[in-house]
């Protein structure tokens, strides 16, 4: 692991890398009062040369300094500790399988360190990238998700912090996912408003693909980032992608919002294509179902199929980047 103290009156202090161990802390800890706490997910690859590989740290760490600044938590040089997550991944590149689909899952995290029951600013932090093994998140192929939409319960709000990765955002969702769970269903497709706009879906983006019901163009949409959005790396990713390769295809790209009552007529219609989320552990999720209110709305799928083409097209083309089977600026050498 990779260990990186802070305090308010000396800075930073110098990394260290060590075993893999346990923390030792104060009970009086404001991280365990005051949920000063931010992660990030990320992965690091073999490519077929095996030379290890990551895929855009810059904007892990982007997000990571965002999220700290927001809970009051330092923030640091991105590109000085990707070189030090470069080089833990050096010495844990033993554990990194070379076969596709399999990498090294990154655990960057910054928490508050300072024994005090006041609530305040912490004078001290420490941030730690932990690591693990993994292997295809679909392994014996895609499985299609079905989702509950979700409007007694709300992840992120206007003014809040929804848009960033703290560990605060992710307990209070746990119970409607189990509530979800016990009627069959996945994970939550998150409501927001009286308009019942659609936000996120579990923990990850959410990409909706349908016709245009005047003109019969195909568009992909996704939220915008207003704040109740998180940023996601792989969100961004695939917009890059959509708009370099499926715009020149006569497909529209689009960041907006989406009423579930669209997504329910476009259904009807037989305007909708396809829905499937979008994170770092799957890179995409189909969504076989919605159940929306009194009813079961699908989103596209054969019943043979357990993914569109679109989704299968998206994971191929991050895939090949990721694996340094194309060269892209994205895929950064360790």
């Amino acid at each position: 692991m990779l260990s990186l103290e802070w305090t308010a009156s000396d800075g930073w202090h110098a990394p260290r890398i060590t075993p893999y161990q346990n923390l030792s802390l104060d009970p009086a800890t404001c991280v365990f009062h005051y949920a000063f706490e931010a992660f990030e997910g990320m992965k690091a690859y073999k490519d077929p040369q095996g030379n290890l590989r990551l895929f855009r740290p810059d904007k892990n760490m982007q997000r990571l300094n965002k999220s700290s600044a927001r809970i009051a938590l330092p923030t640091f040089s991105g590109s000085a500790v990707i070189s030090l997550i470069g080089e833990l991944c050096k010495l844990d590149s033993r554990f990194i399988p070379s076969e596709k689909g399999y990498s090294l899952y990154l655990r960057p995290t910054m928490i508050g360190t300072q024994r005090t029951l006041g609530v305040g600013p912490p004078g001290s932090a420490l941030l730690y990238v932990i690591a693990s093994p993994v292997g295809p998140y679909y392994p014996t192929g895609f499985k299609a998700i079905s989702l509950e939409a979700t409007d007694y319960a709300v992840r992120a709000w206007p003014g809040g912090v929804g848009d960033k990765k703290l560990g605060a955002n992710y307990a209070p969702c746990i119970l409607p996912q189990l509530k979800a769970a016990k009627k069959g269903l996945h994970q939550n497709l998150w409501l927001f408003g009286p308009e019942e706009y659609i936000t996120e879906v579990g923990t990850m983006n959410l990409f909706i693909a349908l016709k245009n019901p005047e003109t019969g163009k195909k568009e992909l949409a996704t939220a915008p980032l207003d704040g109740t959005i998180l940023e996601g790396v792989t969100r961004d990713s695939i917009l890059q992608l959509a708009r370099e390769r499926l715009i020149p295809e006569g497909w529209d790209v689009t960041e907006r919002y989406v009423k579930m009552q669209e997504l329910a007529d476009a259904e009807a219609d037989g305007r909708l294509i396809e829905v499937f989320g979008a994170g770092t552990a799957a890179i995409v999720a189909p969504v076989r179902k919605i159940s929306w209110k009194d009813r079961m709305i699908d989103c596209g799928l054969k019943e043979t199929e357990e993914a569109g083409e679109l989704a299968m097209r998206m994971k191929g083309w991050m895939e090949g980047i990721q694996y340094g089977e194309e060269e892209h600026e994205w895929s950064w050498k360790v």
